[in-house]
C-alpha cells in the first residue's frame, strides 16, 4: 500500500485537549512501505487519513520496530519524542486530499517549507478553520482564552510572557531552516513558504505560506500567497507580488527565472522569463500596456493580462503621459501577431 506523507511530530494543545500546532521534525513524502506497515501493526492504522495521538508506551514500540527494520534516523526522533511530556501524534496522509485536521494541515505546511513539494503542489482547501488564531510567544503557542492567566504567571515569577504575533501562522524558523538560505528577520516568513537554496531575503522581504523562490534571488518586496518565483530572479525593496486570493481572482502569480521588480514596482501577471517591471510601476491584469516596436513606435495597446507569461518583456511608464508601455527583446509586431493568433 503506497500512502502519501507520514510523520511523527509533537505538539501543543490547549486545556481543551485542541491542537494548536504540531512540529514535524522529519516528514516523509512517498515514504518505506515497511515504515507504514509498523504504524498499522502498533497503531491499528486501516487506511485513509488520519492523526493519530501516541501513548508513550507506542511511540517506544515505534521506535524498536522502525529500528530493527533498519530505518535508524526515522527510530531516532521516535526515542526523543518518547523521552518528552509533550503530546505525540502519527499523522499518515494515504491521500493528498483536502486536510481534516490541524495535525494534517501543518504536516502539509511543513511538506512545502521542508521543499519536498513546490507551492500549489499538496491541496491546502479548507485549511484556514483548522489552524486556530494563538499568541505565539517566547514560551510556544498559547490558547488566546489562557493568555491572560500566563501573563500573570510569568509576571509572578518575575519575568515576562513575550509575544511576538497572534497569527493562525508561526514562522517558518521556529519550524524548519533550509539549507542554504539567508533571511534577516525571520519573523517575515510564514511556515508554508518554500525557501529555495540560495535565496537571501532582507529585512523588509516577506513571503508567505503556499509561496515562495526556487533560487537563486533577493527578496526585498513581498511574495504574496499562491506565488513562485523562478531562479535568479529578484523582487526589489517595496515591490510586492499580487496574491492568488486578492481580489477573489484564481490567477495564479508567478515570475520565471531571471525576472526583476524594481523597487516599489509589482504585478499582477505571471511573468514568463528575463521579464522586468521598472520601478514604481505596478501591473494588474486589466492594465492597458502600449506595445512599442524596435524604433519605439507604438503598434498596439493590449490589456496586461493578454501578456500573461510572455518572455523578454520590459514594462516601464512613459515620464511625459503616464501611458504604460511595453517593450520586447523581439519585435512588438511579432509579439502582437502571436497575441491575436487563433491557432
Amino acid at each position: 500500500m503506497s500512502i502519501f506523507a507520514l510523520a511523527l511530530g509533537c505538539g501543543t494543545k490547549n486545556r481543551n485537549d485542541q491542537w494548536l500546532e504540531v512540529f514535524y521534525p522529519d516528514p516523509a513524502l512517498n515514504p518505506d512501505s515497511k515504515l507504514l506497515e509498523v504504524i498499522r501493526e502498533e497503531l491499528g492504522y486501516q487506511g485513509g487519513n488520519a492523526a493519530i495521538e501516541l501513548t508513550h508506551r507506542q511511540v517506544q514500540h515505534i521506535a524498536r520496530e522502525w529500528r530493527d527494520a533498519g530505518f535508524e534516523h526515522e527510530a531516532s526522533y521516535a526515542v526523543a519524542f518518547q523521552e518528552s511530556d509533550r503530546p505525540v501524534v502519527c499523522t499518515v496522509l494515504e491521500t493528498d486530499a483536502e486536510p481534516a485536521s490541524t495535525p494534517e494541515a501543518y504536516l502539509k505546511l511543513h511538506l512545502i517549507s521542508h521543499r519536498l513539494v513546490k507551492p500549489h503542489g499538496v491541496n491546502l482547501s479548507g485549511m484556514f478553520p483548522l489552524l486556530p488564531n494563538v499568541a505565539w510567544t517566547n514560551e510556544g503557542a498559547v490558547d488566546l482564552e489562557e493568555l491572560p492567566e500566563r501573563q500573570l504567571l510569568a509576571r509572578l515569577n518575575g519575568t515576562v510572557l513575550e509575544v511576538n504575533s497572534v497569527d493562525k501562522f508561526p514562522k517558518m524558523t521556529d519550524y524548519v531552516v533550509p539549507r542554504g538560505v539567508r533571511i534577516a528577520d525571520t519573523s517575515r516568513v510564514r511556515l508554508g513558504a518554500y525557501v529555495g537554496e540560495g535565496t537571501t531575503i532582507m529585512h523588509e522581504g516577506f513571503i508567505n505560506f503556499n509561496a515562495g523562490t526556487e533560487g537563486p534571488g533577493m527578496i526585498e518586496g513581498r511574495i504574496s500567497a499562491g506565488v513562485f518565483v523562478g531562479k535568479g530572479s529578484d523582487i526589489g525593496g517595496g515591490a510586492s507580488t499580487m496574491g492568488t486570493l486578492s481580489g477573489g481572482g484564481n490567477i495564479i502569480i508567478s515570475l520565471g527565472e531571471g525576472c526583476l521588480l524594481g523597487a516599489n514596482a509589482g504585478t499582477g501577471i505571471p511573468l514568463g522569463d528575463r521579464c522586468t517591471i521598472e520601478a514604481g510601476l505596478y501591473i494588474t491584469a486589466g492594465s492597458k500596456v502600449q506595445l512599442l516596436d524596435d524604433k519605439g513606435e507604438i503598434v498596439d495597446t493590449v490589456k496586461a493580462r493578454d501578456l500573461a507569461g510572455k518572455s523578454d518583456l520590459l514594462f516601464r511608464r512613459n515620464t511625459t503621459n503616464g501611458a504604460v508601455q511595453c517593450l520586447t527583446n523581439k519585435s512588438a509586431i511579432a509579439l502582437n501577431e502571436e497575441l491575436h493568433s487563433h491557432n
